[in-house]
């Protein structure tokens, strides 16, 4: 066991507005599992970065381990398999990395194979294989579950339970679960530590939360109790000093000393109010400050027509020689929320294709309602580019709904400022369903929507979803997401 010390931390981008970090300080233990969390664009995969000493920072950080990150970059994917092992970990030995493979459900043949050839779930087990097998090293993991099936995640997760000494960057609920025993959140204003997986940190988080709204509830009423009181009594003490000079109804003269007297225990109950007051506004500004705006959003899907939207009767989908799904039949009903289930590689995304019109080479019959106007997201973020206000206006849709949108989902009004190609994954997905909120369409089909994507949001679209019940056909990994939404689910 040792320590990474992390002391008085400030780091901004070159050029940039604000800072990510300042004045940082925590400490973390290099046995722990450790999962990394926080809305997109709050610098968790720049503070890996700084662990790993790519960007120059003030303040220091210390540790008595190498860093290593995962995704490794793999440099010429056209290599065998074996040899990114070897240029990953140079001295492992090969009983040790067949252990790990053998942990990980993946055979020892793919080691003899192009990289470039493994699926995403084979890619990333031999990657952490490899780098699990260096010693004295901490791993930095970076969303290791993006593009990965159901299947494998659950893998991956009790892989990563049965190690210690990481930091794991996910925001599949059930996958941190399975596998962290400490969070390590950044918040608004802060950065936190707690003990515990995902649902431990979420349970306090929401008890904090709700007892910081419930005090801050009842001092902005004791605040505005003393302003009152405080103004009354200040206002009774200066008719009373007044009263000094005057006579008594009797004609008799006032007793100016116990005026005075009254007057000045008056105007010291006053001021008694006043600090009274002054340190419950104290006290509420301490509060609050990490609460995260989670607004509910809206989609006003068309209606449809007919019942029937859309149906596939006994279809196979052929990729050349290789048939990727066969004999696939079900139909998408109005306000059916359908999930399309099954390993990579199992014709998922073709299906989807297929339904958009795309040329998808496929047997048996297919039917789309006529008239029908679909909304997309695709799993692709790679061609945005530009500023939001262009996007908006060459995808057709109304601009001032589309940031509201975005500033729903934890967008900063600098965001705006910002070229869309320099976002997070997080941010850049975020866009892409933004846009989708923003069409008119009677029928909504998105690939993996959620990858990149943080916590809070999920549960954001997760009650959008529930609420509005709209007709919607995905593609999704998030065995919670999935659980929640789906009304109907297809396994291929």
């Amino acid at each position: 066991m040792s320590l990474i010390q992390v002391s008085n931390l400030t780091f901004a981008y070159d050029g940039s507005y604000d800072n990510i970090f300042e004045g940082v300080s925590f400490q973390l233990d290099t046995d722990w599992k450790l999962g990394f969390t926080g809305r997109n664009g709050r610098g968790k995969t720049t503070f890996l970065n700084l662990l790993l000493g790519k960007y120059e920072y003030s303040g220091t950080i210390s540790a008595k381990v190498s860093f290593d990150y995962f995704p490794f970059h793999v440099e010429n994917r056209d290599h065998m398999a074996i040899d990114i092992v070897d240029e990953i970990c140079p001295d492992y030995e090969y009983w040790k990395l067949a252990k790990e493979l053998t942990l990980l459900d993946v055979s020892e043949e793919v080691l003899y194979r192009p990289f470039s050839s493994l699926s995403n779930g084979e890619q990333t087990k031999v990657l952490l294989a490899a780098l699990f097998l260096k010693e004295n090293s901490f791993l930095l993991i970076d969303e290791p579950t993006n593009h990965l099936d159901m299947g494998a995640r659950q893998l991956v997760s009790d892989y990563l339970k049965s190690k210690r000494g990481y930091i794991l960057i996910s925001h599949d609920r059930a996958f941190l679960d399975n596998c962290v025993d400490h969070i390590l959140s950044i918040n608004r204003t802060n950065i936190d530590i707690q003990k515990g997986n995902f649902s431990d940190w979420w349970e306090n988080k929401q008890r904090q939360d709700s007892y910081e709204l419930a005090e801050n509830d009842k001092l902005k009423k004791d605040i505005k109790r003393l302003s009152e009181a405080s103004k009354r009594t200040s206002s009774w003490s200066d008719e009373v000093e007044k009263s000094k000079n005057g006579t008594l109804n009797s004609g008799s003269k006032v007793d100016k000393g116990y005026v005075g007297h009254k007057a000045a225990k008056m105007m010291k109950r006053s001021k008694s109010m006043e600090q009274r007051q002054q340190s419950a506004i104290d006290d509420k500004s301490k509060l609050l400050k990490n609460i995260e705006s989670s607004e509910s959003l809206k989609i006003a899907q068309l209606n449809y027509h007919r019942d029937q939207l859309a149906e596939f009767d006994h279809v196979s989908i052929q990729y050349g020689d290789r048939t990727v799904c066969k004999d696939i039949s079900f139909a998408i009903g109005k306000g059916e929320r359908i999930a399309l289930s099954g390993k990579n590689g199992s014709g998922k995304s073709s299906l989807l294709k297929l339904l958009l019109g795309q040329p998808i080479s496929h047997s048996g019959t297919f039917r789309v309602g006529s008239g029908l106007k679909i909304s997309y997201v695709s799993q692709d973020t790679s061609h945005l580019e530009g500023n939001l206000t262009d996007y908006a206006r060459e995808h057709g849709i109304d601009e001032s709904l589309f940031k509201a949108i975005l500033r729903k989902l934890d967008f900063s009004r600098l965001q705006f400022e910002k070229d869309i190609s320099a976002y997070s994954g997080g941010q850049k997905k975020k866009v892409l369903i933004a846009k989708s909120l923003c069409e008119e369409a009677h029928l909504h089909i998105w690939d993996e929507p959620l990858n990149f994507i943080d916590v809070i949001s999920r549960m954001q679209i997760e009650e959008l979803l529930l609420e509005y019940e709209p007709t919607i056909l995905f593609v999704e990994h998030d065995r919670e997401f999935v659980s929640r939404i789906a009304t109907k689910t297809i396994e291929l």
